[in-house]
């Protein structure tokens, strides 16, 4: 089989590591030793796919459906690898091996085109928050070498935001704000856990021995409410099509912090700084469409 990266993940790639291209040369030669080193028969390559890893539909050699994904070293595999060993099956995919190798995982097969984005969207957030509460459990001892903090992450994101601050006058007052609500939140942050990093609705696949499963974890440690905020923003594009769009996102952060216990301004905080990051992000890199969404929900915050 010719293992050809999807277009997706070729984009992202270019997007986020112009240097990666080392890596996709490589792809095809690396998926194949993956696949013969576990005598595994591919049935397909899924896609669209991540934006960050080759993920193939396989089945092992006794006929068990199962998942091989490869990222590259910059996707962190050895801490997703890590994390979901320390999770050992609740609330996350199965890992199906222990070992590491050359950033390849082999995971429980789900169901990959059904995901909770495909339920109505109070039904969706009520199984998502679920399954996100599962995960929050303390890290493993002495993991500090395995996994990144928050504090750690959301400064290298800080010094980018503040480095291309001054090239938008209209963006410039966001990045303020978000920048000051990040450094009013680590003052005195609450017990740390390990996070699952970048949870979403379509992150949780419908699943046979349990409803719904998260996948794809950038792992990080510390306060829950890092971990729901990205949650509050989902289906954005639905949120500003709405006249109503600024007081369902105000209604959303309450009900999200009330259900799984977090405080609600903290929950409005790393909100407010998770989307200005990631709209400043689109802006550096070509995406001007998501940049604007992403911003005037930022600006109901």
């Amino acid at each position: 089989m010719v293992f050809e990266p999807p277009p997706r993940l070729v984009r992202a790639l270019g997007e986020t590591a112009p240097d990666g291209g080392d890596w996709l040369a490589e792809l095809p030669s690396t998926a194949q030793r993956a696949v013969d080193l576990r005598v595994l028969t591919v049935e397909r390559v899924q896609v669209p796919g991540g934006r960050s890893s080759l993920v193939m539909l396989v089945r092992r050699a006794d006929g068990t459906p199962a998942v091989l994904k490869l990222a590259p070293p910059r996707a962190r595999p050895e801490s997703e690898r890590a994390a979901l060993a320390h999770w050992g099956g609740v609330g996350a995919v199965q890992l199906l091996e222990p070992f590491a190798g050359e950033g390849v995982l082999l995971l429980e097969r789900l169901h990959p085109d059904v995901s909770v984005r495909s339920l109505p969207e109070a039904k969706a957030l009520l199984e998502a928050a679920g399954t996100l509460r599962r995960l929050w459990v303390e890290p493993p001892v002495g993991s500090g070498a395995v996994f990144e903090t928050v504090a750690a992450r959301t400064g290298r994101q800080a010094e980018v935001m503040r480095a291309g601050a001054g090239a938008d006058a209209e963006v410039a007052p966001l990045v303020a704000a978000a920048l000051a609500a990040r450094e009013e939140l680590l003052v005195a942050p609450p017990e740390a856990r390990l996070l699952h990093g970048t949870f979403r609705q379509s992150k949780v696949l419908a699943a046979e021995r349990m409803p719904w499963l998260a996948v794809g974890p950038d792992p990080v440690v510390g306060e829950c409410a890092f971990d729901l905020a990205r949650l509050v923003r989902d289906r954005v594009e639905d949120l500003i099509a709405s006249s109503s769009g600024a007081a369902i996102t105000r209604r959303r952060v309450k009900r999200l912090a009330e259900s799984l216990d977090v405080d609600q301004e903290r929950l409005r905080g790393w909100t407010l700084f998770r989307a200005v990051e990631s709209g400043v992000r689109a802006l550096r890199v070509g995406r001007p469409k998501d940049a604007e969404l992403l911003l005037e929900f930022a600006g109901w915050l």
